[in-house]
């Protein structure tokens, strides 16, 4: 009942038929634990990596390349509980990963971004890794998907299991499939059902690759197809990454044969930062996944709106995943209501090049990380300057020109203490703000009790 109100509400906000508006189609292709250097339309993409990836290259070729983007969380489930609800994960206690089986899952009073997107006639689908909750209150179905056919926990092998868990398995709105099939092939398989099931009306379609997380489990073919790379960790991961590419490009070809290919809005990204143990490499930058070092939340962006976005494009205005909610509602003709207390603002206005100085889209703003509650690392970027202060290991606060220092190498905190104090004063403001972690590091007895 209360959905269909929200429904209504948020009808009433557009008028697009009358207006001659065509929605854009959204696909969010999004890959896991990858690596920043990893990707051929990266500048500082790896030598082994060049020509391995040509179809997530096509998406910034033809698109632009987003030279300053973030996730709110290092890890997975974090990660995606920003991006879902435009809104930092911590506010609603979700600092850490989702552990496997917990009774809980993403703050059931929060809103997801898709029951826009339903409100103004979309139709949604999510293929892939959930992590987003396991008891059936939580499921994607009930949380404004659709059509969900994926796995709800956060990963699982590549290759058929004998007997996979009700978490692990691969299911169909709710009903367990057949293990069959290669993965990464199945979710690029499921993309094109739900694109070509879907083609005559505005759908919103989110692709969860579980690829290149571990384990390391490439098909035969693909690995031949990095034989160049020598060390057998980093092969594997490769391997990974092939398939992936050769997904997202199934999913781009399928567009164009529906003839949706003018009107679809396709944005490629990654959950986090690389995850340097099972191969990734995130060079130029300090730090991996888990990390709150650049390394651990910058992540490879490109975006693609033919005809509205100039081909081979760069944009260096620093976006996160909070961003996407409300830059796609603006994109469907839609407005967030003021009342749901969005983190995230619209980067539309950037897309088409012509941006001028006074946008509210160009003015710095803060950006803020957490991790492990009020006693665990947080960090902060404002302009060309970032905080990182692991409270954890006992550090001061350390501050870092990222227009200079990419790596996060030289600590200019005693040189600007001024910067430094202003910065960690609104950190603390903003922390001020947030709620316990429900679970994991820095939980209290209360919120850490399975519910």
């Amino acid at each position: 009942m209360i959905d269909n109100v929200i429904s209504k509400i948020l009808s009433s906000l557009f008028a697009f038929s009358s207006l001659g508006f065509s929605q854009p189609n959204i696909i969010v292709l999004y890959s896991d634990d990858a690596g920043y250097a990893d990707f051929g339309f990266q500048p500082n993409c790896a030598a082994d990596m060049k020509k391995l990836t040509p179809n997530i290259d096509r998406i910034a070729k033809e698109g632009a390349r987003f030279s300053n983007a973030y996730m709110a969380g290092s890890v997975c489930s974090p990660s995606r509980a920003g991006l879902m609800t435009g809104r930092y994960q911590q506010r609603f206690g979700y600092d850490n990963n989702l552990p496997p089986g917990f009774q809980s899952g993403l703050e059931l009073k929060e809103k997801f971004g898709v029951k826009y997107l339903k409100g103004l006639g979309y139709t949604t689908g999510l293929v892939g890794k959930w992590h987003l909750g396991y008891p059936g209150k939580y499921h994607p179905n009930k949380r404004g998907f659709d059509w969900f056919y994926g796995l709800l926990q956060g990963s699982r092998p590549y290759y058929e299991m004998p007997n996979p868990s009700a978490h692990r398995v691969i299911q169909e709105n709710g009903k367990i499939t057949k293990e069959d099939g290669y993965v990464t092939d199945r979710f690029g398989d499921a993309a094109c059902r739900f694109i070509r099931g879907n083609k005559d009306a505005p759908f919103f379609l989110f692709v969860s690759f579980t690829s290149p997380h571990g384990p390391l489990q490439p098909k035969p073919g693909d690995a031949k197809r990095v034989a160049h790379i020598d060390q057998k960790r980093r092969a594997g991961y490769a391997g990974l990454i092939v398939s992936l590419d050769d997904n997202v490009g199934k999913v781009l070809d399928c567009l164009k044969a529906e003839d949706l290919e003018e009107n679809t809005i396709i944005l490629f990204t990654n959950d986090n930062g690389g995850q340097t143990s099972t191969g990734a490499n995130n060079a130029p930058l300090q730090g991996k996944k888990g990390t709150l070092w650049e390394g651990g939340v910058r992540v490879p962006w490109a975006m693609k709106w033919k005809g509205k976005i100039p081909a081979g494009s760069v944009i260096d205005q620093p976006v996160i995943a909070l961003d996407l909610l409300p830059t796609f509602v603006e994109a469907a003709g839609g407005k967030v209501p003021l009342d749901w207390s969005l983190d995230g603002r619209s980067f539309l206005a950037l897309l088409d090049g012509k941006l001028k100085t006074t946008s509210v889209v160009d003015v710095p703003r803060p950006l803020f990380w957490r991790q492990g509650g009020s006693g665990g690392p947080r960090a902060m970027r404002e302009g060309k300057w970032k905080i990182v202060h692991d409270r954890k290991a006992g550090d001061e606060p350390a501050l870092f020109d990222l227009s200079q220092d990419i790596g996060e190498a030289r600590d200019l905190a005693k040189e600007n203490g001024e910067v430094l104090k202003a910065m960690l004063g609104k950190l603390n403001v903003w922390e001020k703000q947030l709620e316990a972690p429900r679970w994991g590091p820095g939980a209290s007895g209360k919120n850490s009790k399975k519910k």
